[in-house]
């Protein structure tokens, strides 16, 4: 483990009983490392070792202390100086704080609680700008495109560019694709690879929001606008101010809250449930959806203008069984993940394993691969996963049939193609296992020659 380096302090004071008391106040935080200088000239060949904070004498012996303030702030603008003087004049303390000075202390009976307390402040600063600079660096390497969505087949480089394309614009975004392929993590990376990224990102689930509450979720309410609203409340429009809002399951949305959000898309503005002032709201709009809205437009259950409206650049990411290249890397990616995470040592898939893992159709697409590479790693016994740790369902499944939210004419045509192909063809033998005509077989069998071919 790398040694975190301490808050370093360097003291610049001609008067030696004076600094030797600077010295041993600043010394009682075990976080501070204390030099001390009785001159300017010595001081400046130091301070290539770059400290945190410079306490600097006015009155130096041989320069005056704002000619020194001046240097320490060429050299590097982040070192914060704090002037100590004898004098206490108003004009001088504003001419070293124009010049750069983060304080401007006088020497009295409480310039040790000052200085202690100014330092201490400095600290508190710097170790959370630290923190928040090291956060947004593991943000960023976690939602680097080649992060959040693992793979190097030719259908992923070419979500690689659409996403990039997305980021560096403020188009309105759709991310279509079937359930676990990933269109958060896509989203997000969007995010925190634009421009907003230090704005907020807001998620709204909108297949979890009941139907009463959306209005209110999406754009706020006033004090007493209806039953329970005990105050007012910013809605997620609000909250996404500079931001991007990602609004996940679009398609669930009811029809008359689609009316009002078409409003705000287009005028940029929001009116609380309950209130009639407008608010301007600035942030980018990406949606998401399972399902095909083209095809709920023709349902009439989406309406045509929103869809319209949201059809900016389109995502579309395909099944994990449409990218079966980028199966073996996704899964050894989740063996590593969850091996750290659980400090286990990393295992390896056997042969026989990934053969498995590449004939199964994966319905539940990343999500499901995930949930079974950490279920196989535990229950894996030596430095590989055997094909017995896998455990998938090869047969026919209402978890991969009910996938892509076909209708019942389609769901219909499925199953009787599947058991087809599973009994050779054996017409009279489907129809038993079914329990129907076979008439009805030979009937869908004429009316969809291509799909049965």
């Amino acid at each position: 483990m790398v040694k975190e380096q301490k808050f370093k302090i360097f003291i610049v004071e001609d008067d030696e009983w004076y600094r030797e008391l600077l010295v041993h106040v600043a010394s009682l935080n075990p976080d501070f490392e204390v030099k001390s200088f009785s001159n300017a000239r010595e001081f400046l060949k130091a301070l290539p070792e770059n400290p945190d904070v410079v306490s600097l004498d006015f009155m130096l012996p041989d320069m005056e202390g704002i000619q020194v303030l001046q240097q320490v702030k060429k050299f590097n603008p982040e070192i914060e100086v704090l002037m100590v003087s004898q004098q206490d004049r108003i004009d001088t303390a504003l001419d070293l704080l124009k010049a750069g000075a983060y304080d401007y202390i006088t020497k009295s009976p409480d310039t040790n609680e000052r200085f202690i307390n100014t330092l201490n402040h400095i600290f508190k600063n710097r170790t959370l700008t630290h923190q928040v600079s090291r956060l947004e660096k593991e943000v960023n390497k976690k939602y680097s495109f080649e992060n959040s969505i693992i793979g190097s087949s030719d259908p992923i480089k070419r979500i690689f560019s659409l996403m990039e394309k997305a980021a560096n614009t403020n188009i309105t975004v759709l991310i279509t694709g079937e359930t676990g392929t990933g269109k958060e993590l896509v989203a997000k990376s969007i995010h925190f690879n634009s421009p907003r990224k230090k704005e907020p990102l807001v998620t709204v689930n909108m297949a979890a929001i009941p139907k009463e509450l959306a209005e209110s979720e999406l754009f706020g309410h006033e004090k007493g606008s209806f039953t329970g609203a005990a105050g007012q409340r910013i809605g997620k429009f609000e909250q996404a101010k500079g931001g991007t809002i990602f609004l996940d399951e679009i398609g669930e949305m009811d029809l008359s809250l689609q009316a009002k959000l078409l409003r705000v898309l287009q005028e940029k503005e929001v009116i609380r449930v309950g209130g009639e002032k407008t608010i301007k709201i600035d942030c980018r709009i990406i949606a998401a959806t399972n399902k095909n809205l083209g095809e709920e437009v023709k349902k009439g259950t989406f309406r045509e203008d929103l869809y319209y409206r949201l059809y900016g650049l389109t995502i579309e990411l395909p099944p994990l069984r449409d990218r079966k290249s980028d199966m073996l890397i996704i899964a050894r990616h989740f063996i590593e993940n969850f091996c750290k995470e659980n400090n286990m040592p990393v295992v390896g898939l056997t042969k026989e394993a990934q053969a498995k893992l590449l004939q199964h159709p994966f319905p539940g697409n990343i999500r499901e691969l995930k949930s079974t590479i950490e279920l196989a790693v535990v229950m894996c016994n030596g430095k590989e996963i055997e094909e017995g740790c896998l455990q998938l369902n090869n047969d026919f499944s209402i978890q991969a049939a009910l996938v892509d939210e076909k209708t019942l004419e389609e769901y219909e045509k499925q199953i009787i193609k599947h058991f087809l192909q599973k009994y050779d063809q054996n017409v009279v033998h489907v129809a038993k296992k079914l329990g129907i005509g076979k008439s009805t077989i030979y009937r869908i069998l004429k009316d969809n020659p291509d799909y049965f071919k």
